[in-house]
């Protein structure tokens, strides 16, 4: 297969660590921690489903706030003072390592990177800035646009409008199995970041390349 010529990433958990915010505030949070942290994850995404069935949009600053609110009352409350750092957190969440070098590299062989996320334009500002991606990032795409999360066609649809290509000329980075599904019925060429480990699910739409990160998209 040639290249494809844009390389386009999902933000939180592909490029972005979300646990990484909790893991700044484990001493206060105490013994809940992984537990919190797991809870909040699984709501923001059940939140962004459902409401996207729904059509009620609620933008994704919104529900990482409600997520986190409904995940504290789940392990029992939040220390004094505790929530509105995490929120603070999300904001600034943590790269991955080889990010940044993966990237780099990328950019080096002249290709195009950008972000496709359920995140807010903000909230994505906020990220690639404390990370240091800046001068790695041509174009950062928010489902805001269209008020409907991924996995709808119109999210994906963002990256053809925004740089005029076919599906096929992108090259669709995932942490997230079910993002991969989603992309690959779209028609992009699909990589699921597998660093979990985790098995594989929706078998008719399956990833064209399996990595456990982001590093092997150079070889």
């Amino acid at each position: 297969m040639i290249e494809p010529e844009i390389y386009v990433f999902d933000a939180y958990g592909t490029l972005f660590d979300v646990h990484s915010a909790v893991a700044r505030h484990r001493e206060a949070i105490g013994p809940q921690a992984d537990r919190l942290s797991e809870l909040w994850r699984a709501k923001q995404l059940e939140y962004t489903w459902t409401r996207s069935l729904m059509g009620a949009y609620r933008d994704f600053r919104a529900l990482t706030a409600e997520a986190l609110d409904h995940a504290a009352a789940r392990c029992g409350g939040l220390p004094e003072g505790v929530r509105m750092p995490l929120l603070e957190a999300y904001e600034t969440l943590d790269a991955f390592p080889e990010v940044i070098p993966t990237l780099t590299a990328l950019k080096t062989r002249g290709r195009r990177v950008a972000i496709l996320s359920n995140g807010t334009p903000g909230m994505l500002a906020s990220a690639i800035q404390s990370a240091g991606l800046g001068q790695l990032i041509d174009d950062c795409l928010s489902v805001d646009e269209v008020m409907v999360y991924k996995t709808a066609p119109e999210a994906y649809r963002l990256v053809l409008e925004r740089f005029g290509v076919r599906p096929g000329q992108i090259s669709f980075q995932s942490s997230n199995r079910w993002d991969i599904a989603g992309a690959a019925r779209f028609g992009f060429h699909t990589v699921w970041i597998n660093r979990g480990g985790l098995p594989d699910e929706y078998q008719d739409l399956a990833p064209g390349r399996i990595l456990p990160d982001l590093s092997g998209l150079l070889a």
